[in-house]
């Protein structure tokens, strides 16, 4: 083994007791969110909901995100992030339970519920990161937890759409939504598995108490305050616009791969899980990249190589070419997103942290509030195929303006971390005195 290797994997190690736990509940509550995210949208089709209103649920999912996110991040900073992370997961529970009769009230009721649940915990897990690691491993753990999340969508959607293939008779399934059935009670299970593990960690409350103590007394509306508004600004902006355009995409490429190549439940969830895998060994990469080339310089580089694949998904008529466009994209464009997470983390104060996570996610929701209405009508008035040429061009749009952006605003930031004196790096690169609980790492 090179000795070039053995730092690169030396690197990924060290995480503290509570950090190693959360991978754990990343794993079970990641393998949930994955399945449903690939079969989800199928399971509506197969029960004869149409387009039109399968792009309104989504955007109902999405808009109860938008709703929750900031209260979301503002509760968590008095309950505590795991209290408020158990609470997410709870509805997340509620909401695959009220899926499973097939009623369309109850299921615009349990999307709604899932949206506000699964925003919760996104809002709240990534200032809890940033607060149980050392800033100078944070990048290798977001790494590792992003990629981890894609592994276990790995197995999940590989035995996941092959289980329920072939139980789905035995149990007396035998309508079109019966393996998506026992897919949605599968995904039930693994959530509160991943419940479960999530209360194994260390209660946080007191610890975020100390720390609000410390800050200066700062007013600001329902409790918010940002220093540095223009600031927030450019580190939000790039990422709501690349919602804008993933929101047309991500729900909906389940459907366009089965609608335009004809695969079985088995066969796409295979195709999924190729992509999911090619994730997460770009993800486990990219810490490597931002050593070379700079955070935002490997971020860029990643997602402005992955827009022309975006080309070959929408328009190539070729299987092959088409899981190939997938694998690649997904990779690229996802490599960058711990990173980013890492650095805009470690851009404001620890007391704003919890605030920009909340408005990340808010914003991010609010594109997918917005894109699968904006697919929905395309789908309606253009057509299958017409409808995705005209979706496909705007996401590519959408992503070139946003990685530009990010190139304009943040590149002398890699300048400025090159130019940092050696006893700079080296005080930075130190663990920090374990002052609380949370800083013990």
């Amino acid at each position: 083994m090179t000795r070039a290797l053995r730092r690169y994997i030396y690197s990924f190690t060290g995480f503290g007791q509570d950090a190693r736990r959360f991978l754990i509940t990343t794993a079970v509550y990641g393998a949930a969110i994955g399945l449903y995210w690939v079969d989800f949208n199928l399971y509506l089709e197969s029960i004869g909901i149409d387009r039109p209103t399968i792009g309104w649920l989504v955007a109902t999912a999405q808009l109860a995100g938008v709703v929750v996110a900031l209260p979301a991040s503002a509760i968590s900073d008095r309950l505590g992030r795991r209290t408020v992370m158990a609470a997410g997961m709870t509805l997340v529970a509620l909401a695959l339970i009220a899926f499973l009769p097939g009623n369309v009230p109850l299921i615009f009721a349990g999307v709604a519920l899932f949206g506000a649940g699964s925003q919760i915990v996104n809002v709240v897990q990534v200032p809890y990161i940033a607060e149980h690691t050392r800033p100078d491993q944070r990048n290798e753990f977001f790494a590792t937890w992003n990629a981890l999340g894609f592994i276990t969508g790995v197995v999940a959607t590989l035995l996941g759409g092959a289980v329920a293939q072939s139980l789905a008779a035995p149990l007396g399934l035998t309508t079109a939504a019966g393996p998506y059935l026992v897919l949605l009670v599968g995904i039930t299970i693994l959530s509160l598995a991943g419940l479960a593990t999530l209360l194994r960690l260390t209660n946080d409350r007191n610890s975020l108490a100390a720390e609000r103590a410390k800050e200066p007394d700062r007013p600001g509306r329902f409790g918010i305050h940002i220093s540095n508004p223009g600031l927030f600004f450019k580190l939000l902006l790039p990422g709501f616009i690349t919602s804008l355009g993933a929101g047309q995409l991500i729900p909906f490429l389940n459907v366009f791969i089965q609608k335009k190549f004809g695969l079985d439940l088995a066969s796409l969830n295979a195709v999924f899980a190729i992509t999911s895998l090619g994730t997460a060994a770009a993800i486990l990469a990219q810490p490597a990249i931002a050593r070379r080339f700079g955070r935002i310089g490997s971020i860029v580089l990643v997602q402005g190589a992955s827009i022309p694949f975006l080309v070959v998904l929408g328009f190539s008529p070729l299987l092959w070419s088409v899981v190939m466009a997938l694998a690649v994209r997904n990779s690229l464009m996802n490599a960058g997103s711990p990173i980013f997470d890492a650095f805009a983390m470690e851009k404001v104060s620890a007391g704003e942290r919890a605030t920009l996570s909340g408005l990340m996610t808010l914003l991010w929701s609010l594109g997918w509030t917005i894109a699968p209405i904006y697919y929905s009508t395309l789908q309606a008035g253009l057509g299958f195929d017409r409808g995705y040429a005209v979706d496909f061009a705007t996401i590519i749009v959408l992503y070139t303006i946003a990685t530009a952006l990010l190139w304009r605003w943040f590149h002398h930031t890699d300048r400025e971390a090159r130019a940092a004196s050696p006893l700079d790096r080296a005080a930075a690169a130190m663990p920090e005195a374990p002052t609380t609980p949370l800083e013990r790492y």
